[in-house]
């Protein structure tokens, strides 16, 4: 087990955050148990981070441990090819420390089925299924079978299987475990949830060609949804939407010292001649900040009849109205490169309202502010409360 010096601005994807007490990269599953089970010993505070992309951290030191899991190994318990039969699934198991897009190459160049259109979204394997992360027609939900835990409670290994894990929009009973209410953290478990990913199970299909499941997507393919496309080439639609809307992470981060090693050399070569056309200050980010808000109906008729509209299950398992938080957020009056003063260090995206960005130098607190502003302007607006979606740590966003 390594320990090392660092601040969250160093492994975030936004670079804000302040010095760690104890920061430890084990490199076995015995070590990370270990890690965490020492820390809870000791009644420290702890937080297990994946990427750093989903994160917004306080410039306080953080007094307690940050444990990064070290372990990348993907490996295919069962065979690929040939198939027989009608049954093309494949199974891929990911230790929790593998870098998403990673884990997605992988499985694109291997000729499976299922993961392609979450290509680009920064984070770990162990971070997806706590997020239940999702875009372009496709979420983790939708591929995982089991996910190996270490729960903290009974300090016991477990498996939980897909149906245990109570996936829902950016949610995930991993995840809820972390909060009494949204953006209200739980008093035990918070910043890291109860169960501990250790590596997570997925079910794949055998196949060259994949679903275009989202309208954006298909446009930028030159198809309708519903048609079957090589998954290399929705794989490299999706990387060049995303950079389009300035969603993809800054690839230099990776050149850091806290980061070297956790992603692909590779792949971070191929980012880091892509990206030479985006403004760097709309890679310094946490991705989407807010989440989209999901609607009674009655609060959905309050929207103005051009506000988006989807179908959506709310918390409680009944219907609901999805509405889209870009869309309020700039019909508020809050558009692409919002700052909230012309010195100010944070700022919308100038490529898209749902990104809240480090312009240079931007400390947590300038980031609140933005994101209270944003928040209290669509709010007054619409009479929706956005809900923040990165983990905020040291300070409140409600």
């Amino acid at each position: 087990m390594l320990a090392t010096m660092t601040s969250f601005a160093d492994i975030t994807t936004i670079a804000v955050g302040g010095e760690i007490d104890r920061f430890v990269e084990p490199t076995t599953r015995v070590g990370v148990i270990e890690a965490v089970e020492e820390a809870d010993a000791k009644g420290l505070p702890l937080f297990v981070i994946g990427g750093g992309s989903n994160v917004l951290v306080s410039d306080e030191p953080f007094h307690g441990v940050v444990v990064r899991d070290a372990r990348r190994a993907i490996t295919v318990p069962d065979e690929a090819a040939p198939v027989e039969g009608d049954d093309r699934t494949v199974h891929v198991n990911a230790e929790a420390g593998c870098n998403w897009d990673d884990f997605v190459d992988y499985c694109v160049r291997l000729g499976l089925e299922g993961v392609e259109g979450l290509s680009g979204i920064p984070g770990t394997v162990g971070a997806s299924v706590v997020q239940n992360i999702g875009a372009y027609g496709q979420d983790v939900a939708s591929s995982v079978e089991s996910v190996e835990v270490w729960d903290r409670k009974d300090k016991a290994v477990k498996n939980l299987h897909a149906d245990e894990l109570r996936f829902g929009y950016r949610m995930s009973a991993l995840k809820a475990s972390m909060y009494q209410a949204p953006a209200v953290p739980a008093g035990e478990f918070f910043p890291t949830p109860r169960y501990v990913v250790l590596s997570v199970t997925f079910a794949l299909r055998h196949s060259s060609t994949g679903v275009v499941g989202y309208g954006q997507l298909a446009k930028a393919l030159g198809v309708e949804v519903g048609d079957r496309m090589d998954t290399k080439e929705i794989r490299d639609a999706v990387l060049r939407v995303r950079a389009a809307k300035g969603m993809l992470e800054d690839a230099t981060r990776y050149t850091r010292l806290a980061m070297q090693g956790t992603k692909k050399a590779t792949l971070v070569a191929t980012a880091l001649r892509a990206q030479n056309d985006t403004p760097d200050a709309n890679r310094h980010s946490c991705g989407s900040f807010f989440m989209n808000p999901i609607l009674t109906a009655e609060q959905a008729a309050m929207l103005p009849p051009e506000a988006p509209r989807f179908e959506a299950v709310l918390p409680n398992g009944e219907p609901g109205v999805k509405t889209s938080a870009a869309w309020l957020i700039d019909h508020a009056g809050f558009h692409k490169g919002y700052t909230v003063d012309d010195d100010a260090k944070a700022g919308l995206s100038t490529l898209h309202t749902l990104a809240l960005t480090n312009r240079g130098q931007a400390g947590s607190q300038d980031v609140a502010k933005l994101a209270k502003t944003v928040q209290d302007g669509v709010e007054h607006t619409f009479g929706v409360r956005l809900v923040p979606e990165p983990v905020v740590v040291g300070f409140s966003l409600r």
